[in-house]
């Protein structure tokens, strides 16, 4: 009886921490927003790059994928993160295509359509292994790395930082979305006992205390609060 209290005890802390990962998440999601309507006003994608939409929707494409019953157990909440973030990404990535410039066009659509030719290369491929285990390994491993790098994005921007000595370029909502996010499904990763979630949420984690900190260090801009991105913006995803 206290084995099967303590095993729901622990159910309902990973679904508390998965449903504030997904809600902390959608500050991710909108931080681009700023990006956009810029773009959409000057009717230009100017120098901004649409790379990062481009990587970020493929990752959220295969962590969502390991979320799913066939692939993982119990980590439904990591497909819904995932998925309204793919939505995201693909509208984001629409509207730049909008406006970038013919030859940014060809390649923004080539690139989107490489991105949905390697998931389903990955999806279609992890179902032909029969072994449930071979293939959790297998897409949990890809999709780990796939988080690692992305949430290593964030170090351009610490290092920038600590160069100008100001955190003009790192909103705080950003940063602390991202240590709150990232907290709550490395909770959730050690409450499943799932590596492949905790140990990217982890190095995330770190990464948004140390934004943190740096935010209160340089809290005063040495050029003043800026309402405007970085040039070639930059995205994270989730879980």
């Amino acid at each position: 009886m206290v084995y099967l209290g303590s095993l729901q005890t622990l159910v309902a802390c990973k679904d508390a921490a998965g449903v504030a990962g997904n809600i902390f998440a959608f500050g991710l999601f909108l931080s681009p927003v700023p990006t956009f309507q810029r773009i959409i006003r000057n009717e230009s994608t100017e120098q901004f790059s649409g790379l990062p939409y481009i990587y970020a929707l493929l990752n959220c494409l295969i962590t969502a994928w390991y979320g799913l019953p066939m692939i993982s157990s119990d980590n439904l909440l990591v497909t819904t993160v995932n998925s309204v973030g793919a939505i995201f990404q693909i509208v984001y990535i629409s509207i730049f295509i909008k406006y970038v410039e013919k030859t940014g066009q060809f390649k923004m659509i080539g690139l989107l359509f490489s991105v949905f030719v390697l998931f389903a290369f990955i999806s279609l491929g992890s179902l032909l292994i029969v072994d449930f285990e071979v293939r959790h390994l297998t897409i949990g491993f890809i999709s780990c790395a796939s988080l690692i790098s992305m949430f290593a994005s964030p170090l351009f921007i610490i290092n920038l930082v600590i160069r100008m000595r100001s955190v003009e370029f790192m909103p705080f909502h950003l940063s602390l979305s991202m240590f709150l996010m990232s907290t709550s499904f490395l909770l959730y990763g050690i409450f499943n006992f799932d590596p492949f979630i905790y140990v990217p949420n982890g190095i995330g984690t770190v990464l948004g205390v140390l934004q943190l900190l740096l935010f209160l260090y340089y809290k005063k801009p040495s050029r003043g609060d800026s309402t405007e991105p970085l040039i070639v913006s930059y995205t994270f995803t989730e879980a």
